[in-house]
Parts: C-alpha cells; structure tokens; sequence
C-alpha cells in the first residue's frame, strides 16, 4: 500500500505531466473542473482543480471527499501510484472497475482522448 506522501508525490507528477502535453491531449486537460481523487484503502481523499493543463489547489482530506467534485476519481493508492507510473494502463483498468471515474457526458468526452 502506497503512503499518504507517495501518492501525494503521484499527483504533482501528473500535473507536471500534463502540464507538458500538447494537441488533443492539451485540450482534453485544458477544463477548468473540480477534481476529487478518494483512495479507499487510505480512507483518505485528494481535492484541487484541473485548470489550464494542471492540477492546482491539491489538498488532502479524511475519508471520502467533502465535496461533489465535478471530475471523481476512485482508486486504491497503489494504483495511483501505478497509473501516474505508466505501469497502469487507465482503460483496461477503468473497464475491470479498478478505478472509478464520474464525471458528467462533455467532460467524460473531452477526456476520452486522455483514455
């Protein structure tokens, strides 16, 4: 099981990621949404911005997120860790229900490039 830090560390990484991307995949990220990323086994939940490419405002919090985010995630830490790695594909573990995404029709459009 990854720590609280590790998957910390995971999120900044993707957001220098996807801060560095280009074409579609700079567009797909270039909303300006809520994100929530809750990690069941860590009871512990990731909130921040995706906006302009980036994931901005990430703050950490007990157990499930506080809010309705506009873009949730839900994962385990491992495989956080794993997916911002490249060591987890996110479609095939989208489609076999390791991960959860929600988020409404547009944005679940606008991402499918990211998929």
């Amino acid at each position: 099981m990854a720590t609280t830090e590790q998957c910390r560390e995971a999120l900044e990484q993707l957001s220098r990621n996807l801060a560095g991307t280009g074409g579609e995949v700079r567009k797909a990220t270039s909303l300006d949404r809520s994100l929530s990323c809750h990690l069941t086994d860590l009871a512990t939940s990731f909130t921040g911005r995706l906006q302009d490419g980036a994931l901005t405002g990430i703050t950490e919090n007990p157990g499930p997120p506080p809010t309705k985010a506009e873009i949730r995630l839900t994962m385990t830490s491992d495989d956080l860790v794993a997916l911002v790695a490249g060591r987890l594909s996110f479609a095939p573990a989208w489609a076999t229900g390791r991960i959860k995404l929600e988020a409404g029709l547009r944005d679940l459009l606008r991402l499918k490039s990211l998929l």
